[in-house]
């Protein structure tokens, strides 16, 4: 399951589409994971194991100050929202979350699933757009 208990949608992830030194994603046991994945504060916060969802929407807590924190780097630098992505799936469910992002984040040119963290294919290397302008 590439959906990360903050939301992240891991599929879009930098750690996750490279090569080199790759991230199975924030749910997987892994030993080689990344040291920023597997020592990730949200990922492996205690107040999880006592969610029925296994996400942050469903915590006690929610919106702790370090998703607002996420939250708010996430949207300033790469226009996506980990809080916006965790209401979508409490209100509509994860196979329609995870329907919209395969749409939401395919390459217009090649098909390609884009990587929130850079602007451009990193398959075909045309910039993304994101509401029509390049970012």
């Amino acid at each position: 399951m590439l959906i990360a208990p903050c939301g992240m949608n891991c599929g879009l992830c930098l750690a996750y589409l490279r090569d080199k030194n790759r991230c199975n994603g924030c749910r997987q046991d892994s030993t080689d994971k990344p040291v920023s994945c597997s020592k990730c504060i949200i990922a492996n916060c205690e107040m999880l194991s006592k969610t029925q969802s296994k996400f942050c929407y469903d915590c006690e807590k929610y919106p702790c100050r370090r998703l607002k924190q996420l939250d708010t780097r996430y949207r300033t630098k790469y226009s996506m929202s980990m809080i916006e992505n965790l209401e979508f799936i409490r209100d509509h469910g994860l196979e329609s979350f995870v329907e919209r992002e395969n749409t939401r984040w395919a390459c217009p040119v090649c098909g390609a699933i884009l990587c929130v963290h850079r602007s451009f294919c990193l398959n075909c290397k045309e910039p993304r757009y994101d509401n029509h302008h390049a970012l």
